[in-house]
């Protein structure tokens, strides 16, 4: 090795100013026209592949990270709706048991939650997950008593999204399909 100092512990040492020299059996890989030797050659391919992702690369995977979370939302928002109604479901159920028990009390119907807090059968008075007040009327038309709650878009008039003490399946909880 010409270009290279031997030290007592037999390690190359390179002198400044040259350039290492290839052992025999280097050859040029890239052909004539290349003069690189094969270890900076595959420094300079490493390099290369090494540069990091694209800008489309990046917004692809971007693309994608939102498609997901796009799809998480949906699925957390209508199980956020989902639960509020439950919610007014199984507080129509309690208030119903609640005027049943003034009823038992007081022998007469209670006009609003007013009168049964104030009876002290509950303790608080709720509203329904939306904001609004439970509406009570006793005697009611589908039953002993009729406790409705006016639902998301707050209005009592609008039968799509009441929750009613007289429909099906109040207060049970739905069982799963499998």
């Amino acid at each position: 090795m010409p270009n290279t100092v031997m030290t007592t512990d037999a390690t190359p040492t390179f002198e400044p100013g040259r350039e290492p020299a290839c052992e025999p059996a280097c050859e040029p890989v890239m052909g004539p026209a290349t003069t690189l030797p094969p270890h900076a050659l595959a420094r300079a391919v490493a390099a290369r592949s090494s540069r990091g992702m694209t800008l489309i690369e990046i917004l692809v995977v971007l693309a994608i990270i939102g498609l997901i979370m796009g799809g998480v939302a949906i699925v957390a928002f209508n199980a956020f709706d989902d639960a509020k109604t439950k919610t007014a479901a199984k507080d129509i159920g309690t208030l119903a048991q609640s005027v049943e028990m003034y009823r038992l009390q007081k022998n007469k119907c209670p006009k609003t939650a007013q009168d049964i807090k104030a009876a002290g059968i509950i303790q608080k008075i709720t509203k329904d997950p939306w904001g609004g007040d439970y509406v009570i009327k006793c005697p009611g038309e589908h039953g002993p008593v009729d406790i409705s709650s006016a639902g998301k878009d707050g209005d009592i008039s609008t039968e799509e999204d009441n929750i009613n003490s007289w429909d099906e399946n109040i207060g049970e909880t739905p069982e799963e399909e499998s």
